[in-house]
């Protein structure tokens, strides 16, 4: 395990998400709610704690206000410590005027001054939109052996698939020869995960190469790491074979919270030797009624059931009444599903209320092919009374009863 602050880690936080549309207008995306108790972030700070990784810098700028009061002090994490722990980065003012992160590579720019007061010898650099669980102690032993000055997280991905990614060609001693970013005909399926590991002297000096020039967009997968491959610095790939999604679309957070309700195709969040950390809710125990009835499903704590919930995620202080029903869904905390309202293929975000008889959302074969897709209603919205809501739609505003919602 890595020796304290021989390695730390910089969780990029500070992206706005504008692929997760209405859940992310007021909540940066690592703050979204995942999985009926956690949020996106506590699978990267849970991945640095289980991997011996103690001091985190987490660099925000996107509304980052919920995000920081739920990292706090970092102590969910074991992250409240004297030496290293849980940092919140902010752009700032500088001597020469205030610049927001540019790219990625800049937001570690910025932050040199940072690391360098830890003076480690690595540097781990992640995102903050993926949930998966891997020991990042692992990677770093494999950059050691190899003698690498990066060393890039690798998982095979289907073909079909692998033009939405940026691909590397692999030598079969993992060193990589070449890298195409989507390419619409891939010569491999090898893609990068964003997770990295750098020795820190190389990628201080091609920050400050990258920051001086100025045609650069200053992003690590676009000019950074080319920068490293075409000046012959050695480039490995780490093979990733565990459970990994990037969640930063509404389809693929729908299906990463449908996926752990299946202990095959999942993400096992019951591992004792993995935990994955969060700030729970203070909320008093479940309660399911006698009239209720829930099959394959995560129902947390402090939220009330009376009516239906099939193959659905339900978080802390939700509530589905008598007569209502949630399929194939995700009822963040808070949100209320009154009388007779039917919910499916949806996430209702936070403190949302579905009135009695509404209905929101469609199942894909009771929708056309081409329009089908999951239907997000938005924070503190409230679908009125008999109204409908259909497929494939994001409603950010209070929907009247008795109307069907037409999307602007």
């Amino acid at each position: 395990m890595a020796r304290n602050n021989e390695c730390i880690a910089m969780l990029l936080a500070g992206g706005q998400g504008s692929r997760l549309g209405i859940l992310t207008h007021q909540t940066a995306k690592p703050a979204v709610p995942f999985g009926g108790k956690y949020r996106i972030i506590d699978f990267p700070l849970s991945n640095c704690v289980n991997s011996g990784i103690y001091t985190v810098g987490v660099l925000t700028q996107y509304q980052p206000l919920e995000l920081n009061d739920y990292i706090g002090n970092g102590e969910p994490w074991d992250l409240d410590r004297t030496s290293g722990g849980v940092h919140v980065l902010s752009p700032y003012q500088q001597i020469e005027g205030t610049d927001w992160y540019k790219g990625t590579a800049n937001s570690i720019y910025q932050n040199i001054h940072f690391i360098d007061k830890y003076n480690p010898e690595y540097v781990v650099v992640l995102s903050g939109d993926h949930i998966y669980k891997m020991d990042y102690d692992k990677m770093l032993q494999f950059h050691k052996d190899q003698g690498a000055a990066a060393t890039i997280a690798m998982r095979e991905v289907e073909w079909k698939e692998a033009s939405r990614f940026g691909l590397m060609i692999v030598n079969d001693d993992g060193t990589i020869s070449e890298f195409e970013e989507k390419p619409a005909h891939p010569r491999s399926n090898k893609a990068s995960m964003g997770i990295y590991v750098f020795t820190w002297a190389k990628l201080r000096e091609y920050l400050i190469a990258d920051e001086a020039n100025p045609e650069s967009s200053n992003d690590f997968g676009k000019d950074v790491i080319p920068a490293m491959h075409e000046a012959g610095e050695k480039m490995v790939a780490y093979q990733f074979d565990g459970y990994w999604r990037d969640v930063g679309t509404i389809e693929s957070l729908w299906e990463a919270n449908m996926d752990i309700l299946s202990p095959t195709s999942g993400i096992n969040l019951n591992d004792p030797n993995w935990t994955i950390f969060a700030k729970s809710a203070n909320a008093a125990p479940q309660f399911i009624s006698t009239e209720a009835k829930v099959t394959d499903s995560m129902v947390t704590e402090g939220c009330e059931v009376e009516g239906t919930v099939d193959h659905s995620v339900l978080f802390p202080n939700s509530i589905v009444e008598e007569g209502a029903t949630v399929s194939y869904s995700i009822v963040m905390p808070g949100a209320v599903v009154k009388k007779g309202a039917v919910i499916e293929y949806s996430i209702v975000a936070e403190n949302a209320v579905i009135d009695c008889g509404a209905h929101v959302g469609a199942s894909p074969e009771d929708t056309d092919e081409d329009a089908w897709g999951v239907t997000v209603i938005g924070n503190d919205v409230t679908i009125g009374e008999k109204s409908i809501v259909p497929a494939n739609v994001q409603v950010a505003e209070n929907v009247k009863e008795g109307t069907t919602y037409e999307s602007k």
